[in-house]
């Protein structure tokens, strides 16, 4: 006789199917989550990156606020208003030095390069050539669009929808500014209370690993500032040095221009580029003077960049630089300039926290050098 509980078909011996069904669908369940976050984080980051860039500085300055406190028992309130306010001047200080001379030399850039242009015969009469036919072809097509009734007043219209979208920007970015200022003051006089009201909701064996992951990331930002700063100081310097010797005008300032320029990667550099050419061109009269500058800083930024900041960066986080560069794509393509400028900052928070949850050190040592 056949043993009963061997009978498949007897629905006692049947495996409960909804719990396998779950795991199956572990996977895509997580997979779609993580794009809606991402999609999450692209749509709303015109709220997203003011909040993220008010806890990273309030992790930087909160240091600063406590040891004002614990030393001289300065008010959280006074401390974080001072801070704030020196943090606002320094933007507009540096803005207004950088601004000022920059338009200055921008507004002889035509005149000189009119100048250039005329000592070549040949290039000269070439452009006049060029712009001849542009001339040319612009009437053909005002001419068919006069034939098809076409009014002109369309590429106004574009011009006018051009300078709004900018002027949008502008405003958007001021006014994140300072939703990013406002909220990093009440981060620095709040914050550290709601951390404990957080961590007091959480059972006791957590408390201790949030309160890790905090100190870790205030700790591992500072460094990351501390080894750009130098970095970037001393390719400000280098470059103020290299004006100073090409015989530029306001080398002091050009140095500050290429220090300030670097802590917003890529775009900083050839932002740097471009006014080190305008300087160049409006100042100088050879030809390979005039590109003497831009070249050496094209070169100086290439060592700096591509050989000693990976190594650095990585060494002091102990994470894989090629790890480092795929982070600095990523948050670029998710969030424009600013996430390239995020990017290594993310990264140090990020490691913290793979650093102190037992469950996530797996994809810590993946990630780590």
């Amino acid at each position: 006789m056949d043993d009963p509980s061997s009978n498949p078909a007897d629905p006692a011996n049947e495996e409960p199917q909804q719990p396998r069904v779950l795991r199956d669908l572990t996977t895509p369940i997580y997979g779609l989550f993580t794009l809606g976050i991402l999609y999450t984080l692209y749509v709303a980051h015109q709220i997203i990156l003011p909040i993220l860039l008010a806890m990273l500085l309030s992790l930087l300055l909160a240091p600063v606020v406590k040891k004002l406190y614990v030393s001289w028992r300065i008010p959280h309130m006074i401390s974080a208003l001072v801070l704030v306010v020196l943090v606002t001047g320094v933007i507009a200080g540096v803005g207004w030095a950088v601004a000022t001379p920059a338009l200055t030399w921008a507004q002889k850039a035509p005149e000189s390069l009119s100048r250039l242009l005329v000592g070549e015969g040949t290039l000269m009469q070439q452009i006049n050539e060029v712009q001849r036919s542009a001339e040319k072809v612009e009437a053909s097509v005002q001419k068919l669009s006069d034939n098809k009734g076409a009014q002109p007043t369309a590429v106004v219209l574009q011009t006018d929808s051009w300078r709004s979208q900018l002027m949008s920007q502008v405003q958007s970015g001021l006014a994140g500014l300072a939703l990013t200022l406002a909220l990093t003051y009440f981060l620095l006089v709040s914050g550290d209370g709601l951390i404990r009201n957080f961590t007091r909701q959480l059972p006791r064996r957590h408390r201790k690993t949030v309160l890790r992951i905090t100190h870790g990331s205030q700790r591992e930002i500072a460094r990351y500032l501390a080894v750009v700063g130098v970095s970037n100081g001393s390719v400000g310097v280098l470059t103020g040095l290299l004006c100073w010797g090409i015989g530029l005008p306001d080398p002091a300032v050009w140095g500050l221009v290429a220090g300030l320029a670097r802590f917003i990667p890529y775009l900083g550099n050839l932002l740097t580029i471009g006014l080190l050419a305008v300087v160049s061109t409006t100042t100088l009269d050879t030809p390979w003077m005039m590109l003497l500058a831009p070249v050496s800083f094209v070169v100086l930024t290439t060592i700096v960049g591509f050989f000693l900041e990976p190594w650095i960066h990585g060494f002091r986080m102990a994470i894989n630089p090629v790890i480092i560069f795929v982070s600095i794509f990523f948050w670029g393509w998710l969030w424009g300039p600013l996430g390239v400028l995020l990017a290594v900052p993310l990264m140090t928070v990020i490691q913290v926290v793979l650093k102190q949850i037992p469950s996530l050190r797996p994809v810590y040592r993946v990630i780590a050098r």
